[in-house]
């Protein structure tokens, strides 16, 4: 249609001549043109089933491409404050990246998945405050807790721990703090009572402390993450970019370049000068970095350690914070282009209809370990990945949980489980699965239903393959999916072990293919694929 007015025919007479010179192809039935210039491609049956011996020949190439040609992808994801359990909202973008990060190997790239620990800057003060405050209270001291300090029961667990293992070590001789005489001043209050923990315990009680709070959550998140099917490459520590003298030569080489300047007492970045709306602050009037420059620090070693690709999962909330990081990076004479930003809407929690709020300091929300002991991590994995990741969310709890075609966890297990147990029936009989006269034998294999799943079934490469390169794992999901209804609507028309022994073994290498490419894409998607159910 788009050569019509340059060569001065209509389109259906272009689709027309480029048919007619269409070579022979053994796979193709016909070839036809239709209104208004369209080429319709009409495969031969037999060409259709080929895909069900190329699963069953070599199952570990299920799936994969090369693509990707092994190049060097970081994908960060997660990356929450160790300043709490890991809540329902970290849940869906761990999901995510998991799913991105099996996707991306599949389709031939060099992928290595990265947690960044907030290990540094004022919220993790806040929690050792706050962790000091509760350790107090629990040795009979009379402390009155901030509003907003980390107000959650894992604060008290915390503190009974410490006060466990280091006895009295933290309690000051006279508890003095400061009073907070201007309500509106709250957060400036919660500094001057940070300074005065800090004083009361001295620099090597205070890291002491800061160290054990930090530590402690994060190894419960690292915890909380492999009980959820998950297993990051590395953990990078935001305190190791100043360790390391990252922090300051990021900002020395901006400032040599000329895109520092002094202003109020604290050092800016003129990232306006790269698209961003306005200048940022580096280094505060105190002589701190703010998390703005752990961040620039942190992405020019992403390209220092050789990657090539770097992608970020962010929490929908971030979106303001894009133009910032490419302008640095662009200042740093990196490309920004090479870092991609994948937002992650927020999810809703409903339990019996109702909306389950959520607060990390206040402590009011539901963790990510209490989702899975409730509904499972198959559920958890698939209900985070079935929707596109910049949609909002809404995870129903009952549906989660429910054993019915409605829930599509179930509904997918229960495909897989279905083709397992006519293996076993057939072993019951006496039968067995031969592969080889089953490949040999799909011509037999004419029903609709059956062309149906073979063609379905062909559509898996192409599907993971555009999965990986859109970033969209709901992709697979829907196409499992659709996988399991075809299998579905095939087993309740059509008897598998019928006594035409050519047939059977057809219909069984039919049923093979599908619980390798349905076990392959909920693998992908950090959900079992059970035998039994």
């Amino acid at each position: 249609m788009l050569l019509a007015k340059p060569c001065r025919q209509s389109p259906v007479a272009i689709a027309q001549l480029i048919a007619g010179k269409l070579g022979a192809d053994s796979s193709l039935k016909q070839v036809t043109v239709a209104p208004p210039g369209f080429i319709n491609f009409h495969l031969q049956q037999s060409a259709l089933f080929d895909v069900v011996g190329k699963i069953l020949q070599d199952p570990a190439a299920c799936g994969r491409s090369t693509r990707g040609g092994q190049q060097k992808i970081q994908i960060e994801f997660v990356s929450a404050n160790p300043t709490g359990p890991l809540h329902v909202g970290h849940g869906r973008g761990a999901a995510y990246g998991a799913a991105l990060v099996n996707l991306l190997r599949a389709a031939g790239f060099d992928v290595t998945a990265e947690y960044y620990v907030n290990d540094a800057g004022r919220q993790m003060d806040i929690l050792a405050l706050s962790v000091w405050l509760r350790y107090l209270e629990h040795l009979n001291v009379n402390i009155a807790l901030p509003d907003n300090a980390y107000r959650g029961e894992y604060v008290k667990t915390l503190a009974a721990a410490l006060a466990a293992r280091d006895g009295t070590r933290y309690l000051p001789t006279n508890y003095a703090p400061p009073a907070l005489s201007d309500p509106t001043a709250a957060e400036t209050h919660l500094d001057a009572f940070i300074d005065y923990c800090q004083q009361q315990l001295g620099d090597a009680q205070y890291r002491a402390l800061h160290a054990f709070g930090c530590d402690s959550i994060l190894n419960g998140i690292n915890e909380d993450l492999r009980y959820f099917g998950m297993v990051f490459d590395s953990w990078y520590s935001e305190r190791s970019l100043s360790e390391r003298d990252l922090l300051a030569k990021a900002v020395g080489k901006l400032a040599d370049g000329g895109f520092i300047y002094a202003k109020d007492g604290a050092q800016w970045f003129r990232s306006s000068a790269f698209g961003d709306e306005k200048d940022r602050v580096v280094i505060r009037d105190n002589g701190q970095p703010t998390y703005f420059a752990s961040d620039i620090a942190y992405h020019a070693d992403k390209f220092a350690r050789g990657f090539e690709h770097v992608i970020n999962i962010w929490g929908a909330d971030h979106h303001g914070y894009i133009p910032r990081v490419k302008a640095a990076l662009s200042a740093l004479n990196e490309d920004p282009n090479r870092l991609e930003i994948l937002l992650v809407q927020f999810a809703s929690l409903y339990r019996a209809g109702q909306k389950v709020q959520m607060s990390t300091r206040s402590g009011e929300f539901v963790t990510l370990r209490e989702l899975i002991d409730e509904v499972g991590v198959d559920a958890a994995r698939f209900f985070y990945t079935s929707r596109r990741s910049d949609q909002h969310l809404d995870f129903d709890l009952d549906l989660a949980k429910s054993q019915s075609q409605d829930n599509p966890v179930y509904y997918l297990q229960y495909a897989h489980a279905r083709i397992c147990s006519v293996f076993r029936q057939l072993a019951q009989l006496g039968g067995n699965f031969d592969q080889a006269v089953g490949i040999a034998a799909l011509h037999r294999l004419s029903e609709a239903k059956e062309i149906a799943v073979a063609a379905t079934l062909g559509r898996y490469a192409e599907t993971v393959a555009h999965a990986a390169m859109q970033r969209e794992p709901h992709a697979l999901a829907n196409f499992l999916r659709e996988l399991a209804t075809d299998y579905h609507a095939f087993y309740n028309q059509h008897k598998i072990i019928v006594d035409d022994e050519p047939l059977r073994q057809a219909r069984l290498a039919l049923c093979s293919a599908v619980r390798v490419v349905l076990e392959d894409g909920l693998k992908m998607l950090g959900v079992s694929a059970p035998r039994e159910m």
